[in-house]
């Protein structure tokens, strides 16, 4: 199993969203590295972080797990879509997406500022200046130790 951290802004996609739908495709990624994470990597069974991103706290709000492997990102390829690619094709896609489904919220919000305080997260993307990819790779140490927070004090 692998674990990941994907990041969505609250007010287009948030937690609360996914709970609502239970299972959803998480689309809309046009980054090549996040890219190649969901069409090579991720896998059925693997879990991962949502990340609120881009609010007043930005931090991981709860878990998901992928429940579909990549496919092509249908977003693409809608010219009424916001995430439309006119030089994605669908016989030859450039896009991809997977399947995730909610299963829980933290019991509190881990904020990114919290999380940059602890050396065992010191070699996470996620604290690291500069890095902005929006899916990013967890080793299950990291995963761990972040669920060890969710009881502490904040």
């Amino acid at each position: 199993m692998n674990y990941w951290l994907m990041k969505s802004e609250p007010d287009v996609y948030g937690i609360n969203h996914l709970e609502q739908e239970g299972t959803d495709h998480w689309d809309g990624v046009r980054n090549y590295q996040a890219r190649n994470m969901m069409r090579d990597q991720m896998k059925p069974g693997d879990l991962a972080f949502f990340y609120h991103s881009n609010t007043e706290v930005p931090g991981i709000v709860g878990i998901m797990e992928i429940v579909r492997e990549g496919y092509p990102d249908h977003t693409a390829f809608d010219p009424e879509s916001k995430y439309y690619d006119p030089k994605s094709d669908p016989d030859n896609p450039r896009w991809y997406m997977v399947d995730v489904r909610f299963v829980r919220k933290l019991r509190r919000v881990i904020p990114l500022a919290e999380l940059k305080q602890y050396p065992q997260l010191a070699d996470m993307p996620l604290v690291k200046k500069g890095n902005r990819l929006s899916i990013m790779p967890v080793t299950p140490e990291q995963w761990d130790f972040i669920l060890s927070l969710e009881d502490a004090p904040a």
